[in-house]
């Protein structure tokens, strides 16, 4: 019922629902604590959020939280299409700075789970995309960090222009790579 696909970096994962399909269309069941459970992942999410982005190119992030109120985040689309990206903070990693990239849409049904110790951005790859996200620990404004999308030192392919990309004013202003907060090491934000 849940196939779980390991990226580049293990600890980010695609999750991909069965997906029961006929003439009238489709059903999934897109979140069961029960399989993520047995897939080895136990996290308890306490909130969902919802993005709507109108223009293609629509760039969020790259953010993050700070413990104690660090978030994992399961992120799905249900109409258009985005590439989700995480990067690794966790110092000491073996990928520490290194990120992944997946696309997820509303018709591939894929899931992306981005765990604590990642910054988590992404770009729309249609006009008009909402984005579903669950999350495991409720909004902390005064822990809300980033990193400015566009760091040379991340070197990542946004599949864009970068005079193409919308950004809110937040996110234009994040600093770079090299001034992110030192809050996760490896591997303690795997362990828990």
């Amino acid at each position: 019922m849940l196939e779980v696909i390991e990226l580049d970096i293990p600890e980010v994962k695609i999750l991909r629902p069965k997906r029961h399909g006929d003439s009238r269309g489709f059903f999934s069941e897109t979140y069961n604590k029960a399989l993520l459970s047995d897939a080895g992942i136990d996290i308890d999410f306490v909130q969902d959020n919802h993005a709507y982005s109108a223009e293609k190119g629509t760039v969020r992030g790259l953010h993050y939280q700070t413990p104690p109120f660090a978030q994992d985040k399961l992120v799905r689309v249900v109409r258009g299409a985005i590439l989700d990206i995480a990067v690794d903070l966790r110092q000491g990693s073996p990928t520490y700075g290194k990120h992944v990239s997946s696309v997820i849409s509303a018709e591939n049904g894929d899931q992306i789970l981005v765990p604590i110790g990642f910054a988590h951005g992404l770009v729309t790859l249609e006009a008009h995309t909402e984005v579903l996200y669950k999350v495991s620990h409720y909004y902390a404004p005064e822990h809300d960090r980033g990193i400015v999308w566009n760091d040379p030192d991340l070197d990542i392919d946004w599949r864009i222009p970068e005079a193409d990309a919308i950004l809110s004013q937040k996110d234009q202003k994040l600093p770079p790579f090299a001034d992110a907060a030192s809050c996760f090491t490896y591997p303690e934000a795997i362990e828990r």
